[in-house]
């Protein structure tokens, strides 16, 4: 994607493929990729994660700034981010798979066991009932194929049915937004419970199928414009532009985090340490029950704070 920074700028929201990345940019991945072929042979995460999080920060200001190979140097830097990500998330499914070359597969046991287990029917999920998940979940010996397969089609987790009615207490009778919303499952759930719930995504994933139920709107117009008391977003994209649009609404009571105990593989980190309308705690008890328990998840829950 070459054109003026704006047009650059809305491509990378839409979150191209790393092979989209490299075709456009091969400059910029060859400093990445240079840079990683440092970095991961140590096996060292706190590395990766240092590595990552130097990346999101904003260039260091300079004087009669030139441009970098005919980028401006934060949008150069950008680039580098989103490669970077997308290069650890495949170095992540070849270190939980094995599988480095070729495709990922479940066996016909495996395969049975997961798809009852987690999903009604195709790649539609359920509630998980907890008591058979700790039964049937330590059976599937392909289990670290589980994330890896689905994640391409925008699952990034599954919810269990203790974490939505905790979640829909928590909620209550006030109106709530699901933003990036992608299948909506998260929504659809909530709603079955109950709460009074929009889903809505910008619909630029190319391997979801979005139902009507999800409403096409970006997510930082979709706070301003609906004013909910309280937001929910499932696997915020790392250094995200809108979730900062959460923290500027006077509406919002209470703002719903799930995602990565990792801070560089979710979330605008940035905007939740810098707001201050906010009182942000991690939820331990939440985060136990989103599965499955290998992906490190964790719930963080931003409450708005008292005005003295």
């Amino acid at each position: 994607m070459r054109g003026r920074p704006d047009q650059v700028r809305a491509w990378l929201e839409r979150g191209p493929s790393l092979a989209a990345l490299q075709e456009a940019y091969p400059a910029e991945w060859s400093v990445v990729q240079r840079e990683l072929a440092e970095l991961v042979p140590r096996g060292d995460l706190e590395a990766l994660k240092a590595y990552a999080q130097r990346l999101a920060a904003p260039p260091a200001p300079a004087s009669g700034r030139r441009q970098v190979r005919g980028l401006d140097a934060a949008l150069a830097q950008e680039i580098r981010r989103q490669m970077a990500a997308a290069a650890i998330k495949q170095l992540s499914l070849s270190a939980a798979t094995g599988v480095h070359e070729g495709r990922v597969r479940f066996n016909l046991v495996n395969g049975w066991i997961a798809q009852r287990l987690l999903f009604e029917h195709g790649l539609r999920r359920k509630p998980v009932s907890m008591p058979a998940f700790r039964l049937l979940w330590p059976l599937l010996w392909q289990r670290r194929y589980v994330m890896p397969l689905v994640g391409p089609k925008g699952i990034y987790c599954f919810y269990s049915k203790p974490l939505i009615r905790r979640l829909a207490a928590m909620i209550g009778d006030r109106r709530a937004l699901e933003i990036a919303a992608g299948d909506g499952t998260l929504s659809g759930f909530l709603a079955g419970a109950g709460v009074d719930v929009v889903a809505t995504d910008d619909h630029s994933w190319r391997d979801v199928e979005f139902p009507d139920s999800v409403v096409r709107q970006d997510a930082a117009e979709a706070v301003r414009t609906r004013r909910p008391q309280v937001v929910i977003c499932s696997w915020p994209p790392a250094g995200n532009s809108f979730e900062r649009e959460v923290f500027r609404t006077d509406s919002v009571e209470l703002y719903v985090v799930i995602g990565s105990r990792h801070r560089f593989a979710t979330g605008d980190w940035a905007a939740y340490e810098s707001q201050t309308a906010f009182a942000l705690e991690e939820d331990a008890a939440l985060g136990a029950l989103v599965l499955p328990p290998e992906l490190d998840a964790a719930v963080y829950v931003f409450r708005r704070a008292a005005v003295s």
